[in-house]
């Protein structure tokens, strides 16, 4: 295992490295004295917890931060960027987490924004992007709407943008968190091929049955801090986790996201159905059917998951459940009451909370505090004459700040300044903190979460499951619904099929066999 000190920052193949690099925000110290290298042609994990300081290192190379003190080399040059644009005209690409593609333009639109003012003829621009497709298996269609996309294929349209720039470092933040185990393989193939070229990835990643498969090198950093790192060669999976979480943490615990359901747990036949689901149909507007025909019931206490690659169904699912999106036909009812074109407002009256997919879209306004997101389905309660009572907001904030353990300054933080797995905390907690809660919707609840942040949110399901209510899962992390649900559906085109127990020692057999269609 190489520590802090053993990580080389000199050398005659390193295309990156940066020295003693440090970055402060108020009184968080994101960066302190980060010292690292990145071969050339090589692929470089950077680990650590949600927190850990590891966007905010990316953010860093690519210029989108301004570093307080410290030195940046690229190959033998110093390497300031000054803004995205100067890091992009060093050879320097990012892929965020978050993408940043406009959905009202074209992908062909996309693609050349942020070049200069050119635009490439579509005849060149589809030269290009067959020559990318032919060497790393990224093809896109540039006429296509980025809003008709799947969240993968607009992935793939922002990996190809960063190539088209010809960049010799690209920086890729949580690239896997929203692709299936086929989309994973041909991601990983992806960096291997951009390696071989000759290009350097660095890799933000939470996984590390991924980072064996793709990695040369790794660097972990926790608190902002250089713990370890080096040739994956050198180090172990278990290492690595302890490295993440301390060695004060048991490396058991870490490894076991949530406990499997014993038998003791199981729900019996008899229990209320407080969520069913029947008949829902929805159709898009071009006439493909996202949902046809599913019925679903979820008994109190129960926890069923709902796996499945992305795009059959679930989001919709979701989006009908949450109110989000009205079905076509069907019925939605919590503990028998109708809901199914009811509002937000009253669907929460009846006691189901939704944890959203996709956070910052329908779970959190960034720029409002930890606070004022706590308490946005309840604002009445804080009505005190025509004005809200801020000092009770930020008492509860507090509360629920120390109870999910949630790392932020305090409750008038902005949720958007904490990193990814604090802010689902957030959005966990009020979201379990519904008054008379009766049905928990969570839609990948642990995306872009640490092994650590997973472990907490799962266990949060579980804990909500034995206190009566009922939840359902959906998650395309199989390992993750075996070992906190009941019981597993599996949604394929568009309807839902199958009821396994998880606790049968075929189960994940038999789920294999129905993500295939095979019943």
């Amino acid at each position: 295992m190489t520590t802090t000190t053993d990580i080389p920052v000199t050398g005659g193949d390193s295309l990156l490295r940066l020295d003693s690099v440090a970055k402060t925000f108020g009184t968080v110290r994101a960066l302190h004295d980060v010292t690292m290298a990145v071969r050339a042609g090589s692929v470089h994990c950077i680990l650590g917890e949600n927190g850990a300081g590891k966007s905010t290192l990316c953010n860093t190379i690519f210029g989108t931060v301004s570093p307080d003190r410290g030195r940046m080399m690229l190959e033998d040059d110093e390497y300031r960027p000054r803004g995205p644009a100067d890091a992009i005209d060093s050879g320097v690409a990012m892929v965020h987490q978050h993408f940043s593609l406009i959905p009202t333009m074209s992908v062909a639109d996309n693609l050349v924004l942020g070049s200069g003012g050119f635009r490439r003829p579509l005849r060149q621009l589809r030269e290009d992007l067959d020559r990318i497709a032919d060497d790393y298996g990224l093809g896109v269609d540039p006429t296509a709407m980025v809003r008709d996309l799947s969240v993968v294929a607009r992935q793939r349209v922002e990996i190809v943008k960063s190539l088209l720039a010809g960049p010799r470092l690209i920086l890729l933040d949580e690239p896997t968190a929203v692709l299936d185990p086929a989309e994973i393989d041909a991601l990983i193939e992806t960096c291997h091929a951009l390696a071989s070229s000759g290009k350097s990835v660095v890799l933000i990643t939470h996984k590390l049955g991924e980072v064996a498969r793709v990695a040369d090198e790794a660097t972990v950093l926790r608190a902002g801090t250089v713990v370890g790192g080096g040739p994956l060669a050198d180090i172990t999976r278990e290492e690595l986790l302890e490295m993440m979480l301390g060695e004060a943490t048991p490396l058991a615990d870490a490894l076991r996201p949530a406990r499997r359901p014993a038998v003791d747990t199981s729900v019996a036949d008899d229990a209320p159905i407080c969520l069913r689901v029947n008949g829902v149909r929805v159709a898009h507007a071009d006439g493909r059917v996202a949902l046809s025909g599913v019925d679903l019931a979820v008994r109190a206490g129960e926890i069923v998951g709902v796996a499945g690659v992305e795009g059959n169904g679930q989001s919709e699912l979701t989006s009908v459940l949450s109110g989000a999106l009205r079905p076509d036909e069907g019925t939605v009812t919590v503990d028998g009451e109708d809901l199914t074109t009811a509002t937000q407002a009253r669907r929460t009256r009846a006691g189901l909370a939704v944890i959203p997919e996709d956070r910052h879209a329908e779970g959190m306004i960034g720029a409002m505090s930890v606070a004022e997101n706590l308490a946005l389905p309840r604002l009445p309660q804080y009505r005190r004459w025509w004005l809200l009572d801020r000092s009770r907001m930020r008492a509860d904030a507090q509360t629920a700040i120390a109870e999910f353990d949630v790392r932020a300054p305090g409750p008038d933080a902005p949720l958007g300044s904490l990193s990814g797995g604090n802010q689902q905390k957030v959005v966990l907690a009020r979201e379990l903190g519904t008054p008379g809660l009766r049905v928990v919707v969570a839609a990948q609840p642990t995306r872009g979460l640490d092994v650590g942040a997973v472990a907490f949110v799962l266990d949060r399901l579980r804990a909500a499951a034995d206190l009566g209510a009922a939840v359902l899962v959906t998650s395309s992390e199989l390992d993750e619904l075996l070992s906190v649900c009941d019981r597993i559906v599996v949604a394929y085109r568009g309807g839902l099929h199958g009821s396994v127990d998880t606790r049968s020692p075929h189960a994940a057999r038999e789920i294999g066999n129905l993500l295939t269609g095979v019943e």
